[in-house]
């Protein structure tokens, strides 16, 4: 079984690479809103996955990792992955679309609630800004049926320093 990547494929290799983060969550009502950093490397799983690994501080502290799939599924035209982290014992699972602009990928999930009681609905959204730069932002559905954003990361591809010239003598001079 070869499967050939397709253009949604090709998208998610805008992913691949080095990337820092900074992100900012809500801490809660009246609370001021939470800071934190990180790194994220994304790596391509044959042209058709993405795998992505990120670590860093969490909001309120301590440091966390996690690691996230995408790709995508032809038969049922959408984008599919799951994500894991240190801090929960949830898996949460991916299915998402991209939109008309193809900027802007929206995954939507279940997980638990915010209130502790049973599950509510979820979205993570990549939105790409330009080829070094990304956000992810992260909302629930309120009972209103409105989303409601807690989270916003902002990713930067990291720019290895470019090594210096190596000056080399012309030949037969010293």
């Amino acid at each position: 079984m070869t499967a050939a990547p397709q253009k949604e494929h090709e998208w998610l290799q805008q992913l691949v690479g080095e990337w820092t983060f900074e992100a900012e969550a809500q801490a809660g009502p009246g609370k001021p809103p939470e800071k934190a950093k990180g790194r994220e490397s994304v790596r391509s799983l044959g042209g058709l996955w993405i795998v992505a690994e990120g670590y860093g501080e969490m909001p309120g502290g301590g440091t966390g990792e996690n690691v996230m799939t995408l790709g995508f599924e032809p038969t049922r035209g959408r984008f599919v992955g799951n994500w894991v982290g240190s801090m929960m014992t949830w898996m949460w699972v991916y299915d998402g679309r991209l939109d008309a602009s193809g900027k802007v990928l929206t995954l939507d999930s279940e997980g638990p609630a915010f209130s502790g009681e049973g599950t509510a609905k979820y979205q993570d959204v990549i939105e790409i800004v330009d080829a070094d730069t990304r956000l992810l932002r992260s909302r629930t559905l309120g009972d209103d049926g409105e989303w409601r954003e807690f989270m916003v990361a902002r990713y930067t591809r990291k720019v290895e320093p470019m090594a210096p010239a190596k000056l080399v003598a012309p030949h037969g001079t010293h």
